[in-house]
């Protein structure tokens, strides 16, 4: 079943999401602007458009693995999370891990934008929490072989 997503360009020059496959999951999202990201430096990319979500909905806002592998590309807060409720402009915080200076160019796909069902917790405060095998490790506890 297909979710209706309602877009609004903020900007005439903006470009409707899309999937580049069938079957994919990610929707890329256009940058609207030239943008020169630094080694280490994170940028503000716009994209000039703004989302209607169904309730019981969110889109996560997420990396490219291509620009991720072959230029240390990445999102600051991955994922980004677009409630429902939200109906200003979708911007991506964009940071250069990688070695060398990254020129965005106006139309560069720059992050995908995925659709995700929404569950709802009921919050119960309790005095203790039920065993589990795992317990409260983390944080590696588990080693690395």
């Amino acid at each position: 079943m297909n979710i209706k997503l309602k877009i609004k360009k903020l900007n005439p020059e903006a470009i409707l999401p899309s999937y580049a496959h069938k079957g994919d999951a990610g929707m890329d999202l256009f940058s609207i602007k030239d943008y020169i990201l630094k080694p280490g430096e994170r940028v503000f990319i716009e994209t000039g458009l703004a989302f209607e979500i169904e309730e019981g909905y969110e889109i996560q806002i997420r990396p490219r693995s291509g620009l991720a592998l072959k230029y240390g590309l990445s999102i600051v807060n991955s994922p980004g999370t677009v409630d429902s409720g939200y109906r200003g402009p979708i911007n991506i915080i964009l940071i250069n891990h990688g070695q060398e200076t990254f020129t965005v160019n106006k139309g560069d796909k720059v992050a995908q934008a995925v659709l995700n069902k929404i569950e709802k917790a009921e919050i119960e405060e309790v005095s203790e929490l039920s065993e589990s095998q795992r317990g409260d490790g983390g944080f590696g506890s588990t080693g690395i072989k």
